[in-house]
């Protein structure tokens, strides 16, 4: 029963069927009957867990289970207290109101690789990073807090879920690993 840390790249699905011109997770897992633990949307990157076990990617993936998640995000504009408390909620979406999160300004991680394609710059408007821990997963759901304070969205990039980390795991896009069956015994008990 394998546990598969995978590095999405850009503009991947997140299924194993191609659609829309766009590559799928076919074209770099080569492991069959593995399936995602949670989604990540095509024009976000990083980190993603698949499994073959059903109740494992339940375990991992479920809104009951409250997983924290780490979303690396790179916003148009320069981020201040204000919007920074904001984003740390609840924030109202109009469709739903977020849980408190943690969130908090950092620079941009050594260890990120450049996106292809990049993205766009701006000489006369800066950028700020994030990293938005969040124990609930809606759809698009940074991007839209991002936007709901002002800040659009640039690149977001998932780098950890519950333990398993690219910090502690570097992969490169495209990039898998297996984890050692003990690494998951949380997710058994």
């Amino acid at each position: 029963m394998p546990l598969i840390l995978f590095n999405k790249p850009f503009q991947v699905l997140c299924q194993f069927t191609p659609q829309d011109g766009h590559a799928s997770l076919a074209d770099y897992i080569l492991r069959p009957n593995v399936y995602p633990a949670g989604r990540l949307d095509a024009d976000s990157e990083g980190l993603m867990l698949l499994t073959d076990d059903g109740k494992l990617q339940h375990a991992i993936a479920h809104p009951d289970h409250k997983e924290a998640k780490t979303y690396l995000v790179q916003v148009d504009g320069a981020l201040d207290a204000g919007a920074l408390a904001r984003l740390q909620g609840p924030l109202d979406l109009g469709d739903f109101v977020t849980k408190p999160c943690k969130a908090v300004q950092i620079a941009e991680p050594a260890w990120l690789w450049p996106r292809t394609p990049p993205i766009r710059v701006r000489a006369d408007k800066p950028t700020s990073w994030i990293a938005i821990t969040l124990q609930e997963g809606k759809n698009r759901q940074v991007r839209r807090m991002t936007a709901a304070i002002g800040l659009p969205t640039l690149r977001l990039v998932r780098s950890s879920i519950g333990p398993f980390s690219l910090a502690t795991h570097p992969l490169m896009p495209g990039e898998w690993v297996e984890v050692a069956s003990e690494k998951i015994s949380k997710y058994r008990e």
